[in-house]
């Protein structure tokens, strides 16, 4: 969000995969050892999402691992673009893309960045973006957008 001209008033960062691989103990093993915490949340079959896993160590940004398990999503991370953050080149996600997920997602907090970043930028060129590729989302996600970007 904030790579995107949106402030938060979380420090975390949020990261997005598709490999399931994620979601198993064993891959976290070796960071546990150093002293990391980590949670692993898998998904219901009702959920979007596959799971997530929180890592956190010390005063560190804690990070967010989405773990996706649709077919559209791995098309976000083919067009993210590298961005420097903290002086590291970090693969990110388009607005379009964000709003997207987001839409997805379908929670309270989404819904509310959603409208963050259409007030970010250029709110009709991304309204347009985003159209042309919400239909690819489930019919929740459908009516979140069209109950956001509904005339007032």
């Amino acid at each position: 969000m904030a790579v995107h001209g949106v402030s938060r008033a979380t420090y975390d960062v949020d990261l997005l995969a598709l490999d399931p691989a994620c979601l198993a103990p064993a891959t976290w093993a070796a960071l546990k050892q150093r002293g990391v915490s980590v949670d692993i949340r898998r998904g219901d079959a009702d959920d979007p999402l596959a799971g997530v896993v929180h890592l956190a160590e010390g005063v560190a940004a804690p990070i967010d691992l989405v773990v996706g398990r649709s077919a559209w999503q791995a098309g976000v991370l083919d067009r993210a673009t590298p961005r420097s953050i903290e002086g590291s080149l970090v693969p990110v996600a388009s607005p379009t893309d964000l709003v997207l997920l987001k839409l997805y997602a379908a929670g309270p907090q989404d819904a509310w960045d959603v409208e963050q970043l259409l007030s970010a930028g250029d709110r009709e060129s991304l309204i347009a973006h985003v159209q042309m590729s919400v239909a690819e989302l489930p019919e929740d996600s459908r009516r979140l957008w069209a109950r956001i970007v509904r005339p007032r």
